[in-house]
Formats: C-alpha cells, structure tokens, sequence
C-alpha cells in the first residue's frame, strides 16, 4: 500500500522550483531551446533520476525518463513496450506554472513513490517533459511532440524566431545535433499508449466541485484572416445610406459568426483581433482585417459553421457593396480520446468517490501530436477560476494530490494484454 498523503505537496514543491526558472526576472516566461529550458532539462533529469529512471535528451530537446518494467528489469534485453506519460516544460509569455509542468511532475512523483515502495510494474513507463507546445518563440509549434511522432519536417528547422535565429541554431547551441533529428522518432511498437495530464483551462470542473475530469477529445480548429474592403469618405458628407463602411459591414460579421456558433453546443468561435483603416475619427472606415478562431470536437459541425459563416459573409458584401475575403491560415482536425483508455481512468476516479466528468477538450495538446502514433488519454485537473495562461493560473495541493491517487490507482491496474486493437 502506497502512502500518498506527501505528493500533492511533493508536486507543488518541484513545479515550485521550476518557476524559478524564467527568461525574466518579475514573470514566469520559458520558451524552448533557450538557457532556462536546458535548466529545466536539467532539474527534471535529476529527478527522474532520483524517481529511478534511466535519462535521456533527444534529438529535439525532450527529455525523457524510462521506469523500467518488471521483466526488463530482470533482464536489460527483455525491453518492452512503455507506456508514455507527461506534458510540456514551455510557457506563453508572462504565463502560469503549471499549464505543462503538472503533467510532467505528477507522473514523476508517482513513479518515485512506486519506486521508493519497491514496485515494479508488468511495463515499462517512460515520462516526457516536451521541448516545446507553445510555439511562443518559434512559428511552429508542438515540435516536440511531433518529432517524436515522426510528423515534424526537417524544413521545420528552418524557421527563425524574432532574432533570426533557426530552430537547427538553437538546437546547436543546446548542445544537439539538427541533422540528428530523425534519431528523435519513436515506432509503433515502443508505446503501449500515451496519457496526459492537465489543468482544465476552463471552469467546468471548478463549477461542478470535482478536481478532476476526463477528457473524451481533443477540438479540432480552423483559423481565417477576413478582409473587408469597402470605400473611405468624409465622415460628414457621406449620407448614410450611401456609404460602403467597412467597419459596420465587419460588425454585421461578427455578430453573424456569434449566431451560427450559438446554435451548436460544444461550438465555439472567437475575433481575437480586428484593424479599422485609416482609422480616422472623422473618417469612414475603407479597410477592416479580422481573426477568426473557431473550434469544435466534431470536425462534421465545424466545418459545417464555417460553410454557413461563408456564405453570409457573402451576402453580406452583396448587400453593403463591400469585398469580403476570407483566408484559411490553420486548420488541425479533431481528435477522439482512446475509449479504453478513457475508461480505465474513469474507473479510477470512480474509485474514489468521484462523480466522472467527461469533456472535450478546446485547446491544443501534445496528445493531439502523439495520436498520429499511439491510443491517448487525457486527465483533467480543476483550476481556479478556469484561469490559465496567466501569472493568476493555480490549483489547490489537495488536487494535485487526488490527480496523483487516480494515476497511481490507474497504473496499478492497467493491464497491456487486455488492450484491444482499434
């Protein structure tokens, strides 16, 4: 019987320490390949190690830990399929510590608390604390986990951060070797799965009283640029009926991509950022460009919203003498959670008490990279206020602490032979 009553403190003491570790001094800002990620690197290193892990840096600058299974630890021959645990080491700017860190951390501890009781599982665990998810310093982004996946292009390297500087740069001056990177991919056949654990990043579990939640997948998102062109003109002089204000026909935009997403649950869209030209107080507005950022676990419903969004925008220009024109700059399909995954770890939670709540997931994750290789699962873990991506960003010790029971009781009672196929 593992007592577990430290870890939650445990967690909180090293996600502690790797705040510290920041590009500046009054905020927490980390981005990949920089001194302050090999630092984290570094400390997570020597605590996996601690944990009983053999270590490893890859190619890309993930670092890696191995908790060796019952049988390969009998035999260094006998290496067996691990399952695959962790997040990412990167922030955004003047972001929060544990988006990423608690889950690299919490499966950390757990395999140092398994460790220090003797235990051996019927497979090998290895733990991850991905180089970069943000994509704050580079244009890409999820280079870590995609390099591992096998799906990261070698041309990726070439893009340059605001200094001109090269991801192949910056991993030379990491101490890595760009033309290596292949070495970074990982076979079908090393992972028996792969689970993330996360903050929610929103405030369902906050207002369900429930720290933690499962998460069935992962949105899918498109991205558009829109230009709205119509005709400039003296403020005063323009009789109303006769202007093509670009500005008011962007507004009639925007309303519209409320309405269609308001129809559909689970839909969800956001203008982000918009630019009125010449932006003259008494000048009507001849040029507007807007974001649009619309996202759903269903691929089917999005796209839908998009074709509709589309075609109103389009009699939107008929009516108001206007050019709309909107350009697709991203788009990621969704990604379904594994179902037995998934169970095994509502089972978990269930264990202890817990009502299960299930959710899909808005934003972006590595698990969403690694599904190109391996069945994945996600944990959701409450968080204040469903803050995240800003210094305010926190959970209690408490959570921290109920996460570790779930990942403990859930890995324990993981059995690789009844995994099916699919």
């Amino acid at each position: 019987m593992i007592d577990t009553e430290h870890l939650g403190v445990k967690i909180f003491e090293y996600i502690d320490a790797l705040a510290e570790l920041s590009e500046h001094p009054d905020h927490l800002t980390r981005c990949s390949l920089t001194r302050e990620h090999k630092q984290a690197n570094a400390m997570v290193e020597q605590w996996m190690q601690t944990a009983g892990m053999t270590t490893h840096t890859d190619a890309i600058g993930n670092i890696i830990g191995r908790y060796a299974g019952q049988t390969e630890a009998s035999d260094e021959s006998a290496k067996a399929p691990a399952l695959l645990l962790g997040s990412h080491l990167d922030t955004v700017r003047n972001g929060g510590r544990f988006d990423g860190m608690l889950g690299v951390i919490t499966p950390l501890v757990c395999i140092g608390a398994l460790n220090a009781h003797g235990i051996r599982l019927p497979f090998a665990v290895e733990v991850v604390g991905f180089c970069d998810e943000e994509g704050v310093r580079f244009p890409s982004t999820l280079f870590g986990s995609r390099a591992i996946a096998g799906t990261l292009n070698s041309d990726t390297l070439d893009q340059c951060d605001e200094n001109g500087i090269s991801i192949a740069n910056a991993l030379r001056d990491f101490g890595l070797d760009p033309d290596n990177l292949k070495s970074a991919q990982r076979a079908v056949t090393d992972f028996l799965g792969f689970v993330e654990i996360h903050i929610e990043q929103g405030p369902v579990l906050e207002t369900q009283n429930i720290p933690v939640g499962v998460v069935s997948a992962i949105s899918g998102a498109a991205r558009y640029q829109v230009s709205v062109t119509g005709q400039a003109g003296h403020a005063g002089t323009v009789p109303m009926s006769l202007r093509q204000d670009a500005l008011t026909g962007a507004a009639e935009c925007l309303l519209a991509i409320e309405n269609v997403c308001s129809d559909h649950e689970g839909l969800v869209a956001t203008v982000g950022e918009i630019k009125a030209s010449p932006g003259a107080t008494n000048v009507i507005p001849g040029h507007v460009e807007f974001s649009i950022d619309i996202r759903s676990s269903e691929d089917s419903i999005r796209q839908m919203a998009e074709r509709e969004i589309a075609n109103i925008f389009a009699q939107i220009a008929i009516d108001r003498k206007l050019d709309i024109q909107p350009v697709k700059t991203y788009e990621a399909g969704s990604v379904d959670c594994d179902k037995q995954l998934t169970r095994l770890l509502a089972d978990s939670i269930e264990s202890f008490g817990y009502p299960v709540q299930t959710m899909p997931s808005g934003a972006g994750h590595d698990a969403m990279a690694l599904a190109e290789l391996t069945r994945i699962a996600m944990l959701f873990v409450r968080c204040k206020g469903g803050i995240s991506h800003h210094p305010d960003e926190s959970i209690t010790v408490q959570d921290a602490h109920a996460v570790a029971d779930v990942l403990l009781r859930f890995l324990q009672r993981f059995d690789p032979a009844a995994l099916t196929a699919g």
